[in-house]
């Protein structure tokens, strides 16, 4: 947001701008307001530059298009060659060139004020020309750097003495400060001069006090021209909650006024015309935008009487905007149209197709008001970016909309000679009203460490044009309508400690309770997960949250079922990840042509899809805390390994479950696998979902697809397993300390002889049930997988072999106690699935 100082300076009425030079002030601003980008002084490049009288003009001897001039600068300007009149001579080849114009000349060794700042500025000297010295020039307004005319002389129209410096006229002697947009994203009264001023005003202690053009509710007359027929409906109130609009004839368009062109040329706008320059000048000077049609075009386009109508565009309707880019637009946008077509994209740009132009002498001022959520959705989708939508999405009061129409119909009777030709439209639907806020003095001061009264406090506030009264040791805060962000007793307190000056305040901690903070446990069991994990030798890595298409169709996850970003931030991350597998995955291959032969990798992190809905709100998804790991071998390290690559990821499943407390058991995956995100990546006859002590899903431990190791390169050895970490914290059992035996422990294998179709892992979960029901209370006991063997001759039945290691912590066991122990868990295995001790 650029801010001219002498723009605020001329809205200020008796505050100073500067009451204490340009340094307090921008101190002020660095400690009280927020960053400031950039400070141009403009007035150094206008030095030299005098304002000069054109004496006498006649046509050059050698040229047709250049005029002999004598000029009359008071002899202010020394080193300059001069007649015995005192007179200097420049040749000059504008077309207004006349005697008697007061013009800007740049004498001899002044810079072109255009080339300022340029790694080349143009420094003057006198020059022949045709045989005829020319001292210095008769600057256009391009050449002095205030527009992009360049047609004839910049004429100064205005009362200037000759001789005097040319920056003392249209307030080019300004300072302009370039203020970071952030610090105002809350405050859409800051995206206008006026309401910088009235900060500006109040961080040095300065009353500011509004133009009457600006407090006071205008009455609008009776139109004073012929009436031009117009027609004025919203119909989307919801995003539409002012629709202001009034036709106009009679306009004169041309150049802008030099100190309007000026203006807007120091705020880095270009000048373009008298019509747009007046709304772009009052654009800046409320933060309000406000657009003006060509009546004749839009009557044009018009299927009858010309029309204004807010509503929401219609799918796949098109409309060319003023910068020339064309859209396609959706149901979601709001725009401005005829009762035919779409003549612009609301509260961003308008449409090519009502252009003002030079030839322009009736036209239609609307100024409305937008929702700002809507204009930042439309802003984003269509890529249109503009002065307005900056304005717009931060949300401008409504409450300004006539004060901003009424200085709008002043300025284009004033400067384009035009006249009322219709009502004043005003459609109001919701607009919203911000109440007072009551604050105690106390509340205000425990929050900033001051020692402010009531009294002191409404002076303060009052500097900026808040309204307050005070009762006791309460101020209560009446918002003007131009404050759409005073609604909470926090937002007095920073508007205090912002006007009082946060570097008055004591540097002083606040008293706290010393207790320390209850962890987390959703933190505390993932920190516990890294620990662990690690401790076993994986890596832990991280990936994004959004993938490409291309990835979920490769491990069968349906794209529609994923959460799809409207704006990815590329194209390869095109969606929401419903697990995290597929990402881990992705990155085993990049990591053995690294050249790691052998590796476990894991990730801690959340996924979103459509299958699982917020319980909250069912239109939202819901978050899913996820472990995925991923243990995988090139070939030649696979060769060293004597059993599968599920047994690999089992061994650092059960050692973090373990760790964690977590009793868990698997269970094989029968017929097809669920219609679950989670279950597509794995191979049905090689995987197995993960339970906890309830028989609740878990997760799924697994060797993948084959479908999916061919597209993303997987090496053949590779397993993994993906569980919920959400609840785990809850599930785990964690012991710091277990005591160790200083008994003797006894080991004892037992091997069992079982069907085929019995899976080892529901056997050794029954077994573990076993003896965790039959060992003796003050035993230590743990079953180990020894072998699982089966013969060629038998494809009916399997063998395998467990160990036993078991040790009481108060005395040493008996053998027979052992066996019985055996012989209770074999019977048991004898009984769940007819398992023959052997």
């Amino acid at each position: 947001m650029k801010v001219s100082i002498s723009t605020a300076q001329n809205h200020a009425g008796d505050a100073l701008m500067m009451p204490n030079g340009p340094d307090a002030l921008i101190a002020a601003i660095g400690s009280q307001l927020g960053a400031i980008e950039e400070i141009e002084y403009f007035g150094p490049r206008f030095d030299g530059v005098v304002v000069a009288k054109v004496v006498s003009c006649e046509k050059h001897p050698n040229a047709d298009k250049l005029n002999v001039c004598r000029v009359d600068d008071d002899g202010v300007v020394a080193g300059v060659e001069r007649g015995e009149d005192g007179l200097v001579q420049v040749v000059c080849g504008a077309p207004n060139v006349r005697a008697g114009l007061l013009v800007a000349w740049i004498p001899p060794g002044a810079t072109v004020p255009a080339t300022h700042g340029t790694p080349e500025p143009f420094v003057l000297a006198p020059k022949e020309l045709r045989g005829v010295v020319s001292n210095g020039m008769l600057a256009s307004a391009n050449e002095l750097g205030i527009s992009d005319n360049h047609d004839g002389l910049l004429e100064i129209e205005q009362e200037a003495a000759v001789g005097s410096p040319f920056k003392a006229l249209y307030g080019l002697d300004d300072i302009v400060i370039d203020l970071e947009n952030k610090m105002f994203t809350h405050r859409p009264d800051c995206f206008g001069v006026l309401g910088v001023a009235r900060e500006f005003a109040g961080i040095q202690g300065q009353q500011f006090k509004s133009p009457d053009w600006y407090t006071q509710v205008p009455e609008f007359g009776a139109p004073a021209a012929d009436i031009l027929p117009l027609e004025v409906r919203v119909e989307d109130a919801q995003n539409v909650p002012r629709f202001m609009a009034i036709a106009m004839s009679g306009l004169k368009n041309g150049n802008s006024p030099i100190w309007m062109q000026a203006a807007l040329t120091r705020m880095g706008i270009r000048p373009i015309s008298t019509i747009v320059d007046i709304t772009n000048f009052i654009m800046q000077l409320t933060g309000q935008p406000l657009h003006a049609y060509d009546y004749d075009k839009l009557a044009k386009v018009s299927g009858g009487v010309p029309t204004l109508l807010a509503r929401t565009a219609k799918e796949a309707e098109k409309l060319t905007l003023l910068s020339g880019k064309e859209l396609t637009l959706g149901t979601e946008a709001v725009v401005i149209a005829t009762d035919v077509n779409p003549i612009g994209l609301a509260g961003i740009m308008g449409g090519q197709n009502t252009e003002v132009d030079e030839t322009t002498t009736r036209i239609v001022i609307e100024v409305a008001n937008f929702d700002m959520y809507n204009i930042r959705r439309s802003t984003m989708k269509y890529g249109v970016f503009s002065d307005a939508s900056t304005r717009f999405n931060k949300g401008q009061s409504a409450l300004q909309n006539d004060r901003v129409l009424n200085l709008a119909i002043d300025m284009f009777e004033q400067m384009c000679g035009a006249k009322t030709a219709s009502q004043v439209f005003d459609v109001q639907n919701t607009i919203k009203k911000y109440e007072p806020v009551t604050v105690s003095a106390a509340f205000i001061n425990v929050r900033l460490g001051s020692d402010l009264t009531a009294q002191q406090i409404a002076d303060i506030l009052n500097l900026t044009e808040l309204s307050t009264t005070v009762d006791g040791e309460s101020v209560t805060v009446t918002p003007p309508f131009w404050r759409t962000d005073i609604e909470l007793a926090e937002d007095v307190v920073e508007e205090v400690g912002r006007l009082y000056g946060f570097d008055k305040l004591p540097v002083v901690l606040p008293k706290r309770a010393a207790t320390a903070g209850v962890a987390e446990s959703g933190l505390m069991i993932k920190s516990r997960i890294r620990d662990i994990l690690s401790s076993a030798g994986a890596n832990e890595i991280m990936t994004y949250n959004f993938v490409h298409g291309n990835l979920l169709d490769a491990f069968g996850q349906q794209r529609e079922k994923a959460l799809q970003l409207s704006n990815a931030l590329s194209p390869e991350l095109q969606y929401y990840r419903m697990t995290l597998l597929p990402n881990v995955l992705s990155t085993v291959h990049a990591n053995i042509k690294a050249g790691f032969s052998e590796f476990a990798v894991f990730e801690l992190g959340k996924s979103h899809n459509n299958f699982h809905l917020d319980e909250t709100d069912a239109n939202l998804p819901k978050e899913i805390n996820l472990l995925g790991f991923v243990f995988a071998a090139d070939a030649k390290a696979a060769k060293q390994k004597s059993g599968a690559p599920y047994y690999e990821a089992q061994k650092y499943l059960d050692y973090l479950l373990h760790k964690l407390g977590v009793a868990y058991s698997l269970k094989p995956i029968e017929g097809e696998l669920p219609d679950y995100p989670v279950t597509k990546p794995y191979d049905p006859a090689r995987s197995a979902f993960v339970l906890d002590v309830h028989g609740e899903i878990l997760g799924m431990i697994g060797e993948f697809q084959s479908g999916a190791s061919k597209k993303l390169k997987l090496p053949d050895y590779i397993a993994g397993f993906e569980i919920d970490t959400s609840d785990l914290a809850a599930k785990s059992n964690v012991h710091t300390y277990v005591a160790s035996s200083k008994y003797p422990k006894v080991e004892q294998d037992i091997s069992l002889k079982i069907a085929t179709d019995v899976s080892y892992g529901s056997l050794k979960s029954c077994l573990e049930q076993a003896l965790a029901k039959e060992k003796p209370q003050d035993g230590i006991a743990n079953l180990t997988a020894l072998d699982i063997y089966q013969s060629q001759d038998d494809a009916s039945s399997k063998n395998v072999s467990f160990r036993l290691t078991i040790a009481s912590l108060e005395r040493t066991l008996k053998s027979s106690e052992v066996n019985d122990l055996l012989d209770a868990i074999a019977k048991t295995a004898e009984k769940e699935f007819g398992a023959i001790r052997l």
